[in-house]
């Protein structure tokens, strides 16, 4: 008697879709965890570099600030040559007040054009993207 049952392997020992399913998904599982572990290393090293760099430029900005003090007190010592030491150290002092002035209006005219913090375009798009899966999902 002859069973007609279909067996579990396909023809030639091919097995069936259900493995072959669970066999990629589980490979599939493994690539993104790999691929995960990876991008972490990649990080933590560009994380560490990243670090290095921003001490660095911290310094320089540190040596940058004993240097414009330094030529500071050249300019003023330059003034006193042909002035009173306080009115040299005046007017560098008056010169420098208005400089860090004009700075800071500026500095308030644009953060003022950038106000609100929000990135609104995006939010737009957000929403436009929202309501056409919504409209598409009710088709």
């Amino acid at each position: 008697m002859s069973s007609t049952q279909p067996s579990s392997a396909g023809p030639a020992g091919q097995e069936p879709v259900s493995e072959l399913v669970q066999r990629a998904s589980r490979q599939l599982t493994e690539l993104v965890r790999t691929e995960m572990r990876l991008a972490q290393a990649e990080m933590k090293e560009k994380g560490k570099r990243y670090g290095k760099g921003g001490g660095l430029f911290g310094g320089a900005g540190l040596v940058g600030l004993l240097m414009l003090q330094a030529l500071v007190a050249t300019v003023i010592a330059a003034l006193a040559l042909v002035l009173p030491v306080c009115a040299a150290a005046l007017i560098v002092t008056a010169v420098l007040g208005v400089i860090a002035a004009a700075m800071a209006m500026s500095g308030k005219k644009q953060i003022a054009q950038a106000a609100p913090p929000t990135p609104e375009q995006t939010v737009e798009n957000v929403k436009a993207d929202v309501a056409e899966i919504k409209e598409s999902a009710h088709r």
